[in-house]
């Protein structure tokens, strides 16, 4: 193929004959249609001969192991997260035999401070307290456990709704893969559980190792050495098991582990973690697929992405066979969050005075769909039928803590089961406990506080690291954001001064009411009132505020409120919200910004002059031929035309 570049006219033309090719966009996340094995993994034999289920941290930096040989769980380090080539063993060990002869699964609430077995010994799940999250030299038994062999005599697979207030069993015993469902009358608290009633039959697999859930309990996987697959249902009513139904989608990983015991996902569904008897070993696939490039449906393609994209070729002629393909490439913008720089009023408001006239913070729950509002003193709660769209919002309870008696700062736990107030005039962080989850009429004070006052007279906001082992605070005395540690997460009674002093925000305003981090702690957000005004800062180490400095955005919220008290932000960071005084209103803004979409090529390409080419500027097209006369192992790859459209 002969490809003709006419840069006077700017455009490209390929020869008569030349077909256009089929590109398909890339799928995923959990998408175990497109599921395969990356030629990733790592061996856990020297630990353990028999593991049977895999747990990661959130974010990807830990993997712990269970298993029969020992009755033991391991802990493992990942130098980069969610790549097991990269893993090494910490020397760290918990046992569980005197409560579970045969372990069977481990799952970790998401903020690594208790951790719960379930085995075919006792028929039982058993619970853990971690006084340091994620580490188990620090783990104790806590004398809690929950039968379930009234409904099992195999129980094997383990899997907690998010919020703590359900947990699903699978049966090992060849019954169709059944798996039950529980429920906590206080989350995670097993000496509150309960059998619902509730059962599935899935019967695609005869035993069942393991189950997992997607994040809003909408679709359920679960695997097994039967047939050594990972089979995909979806529940038509989320967390229900009854409502379950078979998607007819599989993945094998036979080729790898053909004792197929445990399973887990990234958390974003982008990968897949397999482990089994067979092999010893932890084996790692991609959920999601590339864009693609059918080699057999044309010779030129045309593609501009809509998000960062990956390429892929399939279907090349034979080896031995010479062919060539043309890509022509327009680069596109896509959305970024945590940008103020591009920030504008969506025009989107709610009142909240009938309930009060404070608005003194807002958090919303990670998925959008509670809000919460500091308001004169009481902690008022909403729903939103919309997640994140402030015109479907409802008021919902309140809640009156008597402890504060001038409440200016609020924060809830990852997993919602607790929250914190600060209190300007005691200049203390004081925690409270929901025995359900989200459900402010559930609170009660949990005897737990934090004095600041030798850090900050006038304590107005506060964060904290998504783990709850690091607290920010901002005030209106030192207008500097202060950090601490917390040696239990979310503990606040375990808080303590980092030392030094904290980042000033003086220069950009002297009156900071609120602060509110992204979810990596790379970048914060400070609400200032005495310029009406939001302020963007970075920092270097995540979570580490004596490497931030500040952006040099801002964004100007006076337009809407002149008496601003409270900042919100998308889990995203594509949308804030802003509370005040003068309007006793919350005001929506967009803040997401465009970025040149990223371009990734497979790595059987090598381009001409060894450097992969930069993508094309928005709405800018480049030109690219791809040669392979070896089946596609290997493809050359040249940039012919620059900007020529």
């Amino acid at each position: 193929m002969t490809v003709l570049i006419d840069y006077t006219k700017g455009f490209f033309e390929t020869t008569e004959g030349d077909t256009v090719g089929t590109v398909t966009a890339g799928t995923g996340p959990y998408n175990l249609a497109v599921a395969s094995y990356d030629n990733v993994s790592f061996s856990v034999g020297t630990q353990e001969t028999l593991p049977m289920g895999l747990f990661f941290k959130p974010d990807g930096t830990k993997v712990y192991i269970i298993g029969q040989s020992s009755d033991t769980v391991f802990q493992y380090s990942l130098s980069t997260a969610w790549d097991v080539s990269t893993a090494s063993y910490d020397s760290v060990s918990f046992s569980v035999s005197s409560q579970e002869s045969y372990p069977s699964q481990i799952y970790f609430k998401p903020d690594g401070t208790k951790f719960y077995v379930i085995g075919f010994g006792a028929n039982s799940v058993f619970q853990y307290g971690l006084s340091t999250a994620w580490d188990l030299s620090t783990a104790s038994y806590d004398s809690v456990s929950f039968s379930v062999s009234s409904q099992t005599t195999a129980a094997n697979g383990l899997a907690f709704k998010p919020d703590g207030t359900k947990f699903y069993v699978c049966d090992f015993t060849g019954v169709a893969g059944k798996v039950y469902e529980y429920s906590l009358s206080t989350a995670w608290d097993l000496s509150t559980a309960s059998y619902v009633s509730n059962s599935g039959n899935l019967t695609q697999e005869g035993v069942a190792a393991e189950i997992i859930f997607n994040p809003d309990g909408t679709k359920l996987w679960l695997g097994g050495p039967i047939q050594d697959k990972v089979f995909q249902y979806s529940l038509s009513t989320a967390w229900d098991i009854t409502t379950i139904s078979y998607d007819s989608v599989s993945f094998s990983v036979s080729s790898q582990e053909n004792n197929f015991r445990g399973f887990n996902f990234k958390t974003d569904g982008s990968k897949l973690y397999a482990v089994g008897w067979g092999n010893n070993t932890i084996f790692q696939y991609s959920t999601v697929s590339a864009t693609t490039l059918d080699l057999s449906t044309g010779s030129v393609f045309s593609y501009t992405p809509t998000a960062n994209t990956t390429f892929a070729f399939s279907n090349p002629p034979a080896s031995g066979t010479a062919s060539s393909a043309t890509l022509k490439l327009t680069g596109a913008n896509v959305a970024t969050g945590f940008d103020l720089s591009s920030a504008s009023y969506d025009s989107v408001s709610y009142s909240y005075g009938s309930q009060g006239t404070g608005g003194e913070a807002i958090v919303f729950k990670p998925d959008g769909t509670k809000m919460f509002i500091l308001n004169t003193g009481d902690v008022d709660e909403y729903t939103l039928s919309t997640a994140w769209d402030l015109s479907t919002v409802s008021y919902d309870s309140t809640y009156d803590p008597s402890e504060v008696s001038n409440a200016l700062g609020l924060q809830f736990s990852y997993d919602g089961t607790k929250f914190y107030i600060a209190d300007s005039t005691n200049d203390d962080i004081y925690q409270y406990n929901m025995t359900t989850a989200w459900d402010v009429s559930t609170a009660s004070y949990a005897n737990k506080s934090l004095d600041v006052s030798g850090q900050e007279q006038v304590v107005q906001g506060l964060d904290f690291k998504t783990d709850g082992t690091k607290l920010f605070i901002i005030g209106t005395d030192s207008d500097q954001v202060r950090e601490y540690n917390l040696s239990t997460a979310w503990d606040i009674s375990t808080a303590s001064y980092v030392g030094g002093l904290g980042f000033s925000v003086s220069s950009q305003d002297t009156a900071p009411l609120a602060i509110r981090f992204n979810s990596d702690g790379t970048k914060f957000f400070i609400l200032g009132y005495a310029n009406d005004t939001v302020y963007q800062y970075s920092l270097s180490t995540a979570w580490d505020t004596s490497t931030a400095s500040y952006d040099s955005v801002s964004f100007s919220i006076a337009s809407q409120e002149t008496f601003p008290r409270a900042l919100g932000v998308k889990s995203d960071g594509t949308k804030m919200y802003i509370a005040g005084s003068i309007g006793h209103s919350i005001y929506q803004y967009s803040t997401s910004s465009s970025a040149l979409a990223t371009i990734t090529y497979p790595s059987s390409v090598i381009w001409s002059g060894g450097t992969t080419p930069t993508a094309p500027a928005n709405g800018e097209t480049d030109v690219y031929t791809f040669y392979t006369d070896d089946g596609g192992t290997t493809y050359y790859g040249f940039q012919v035309g620059d900007a020529v459209a």
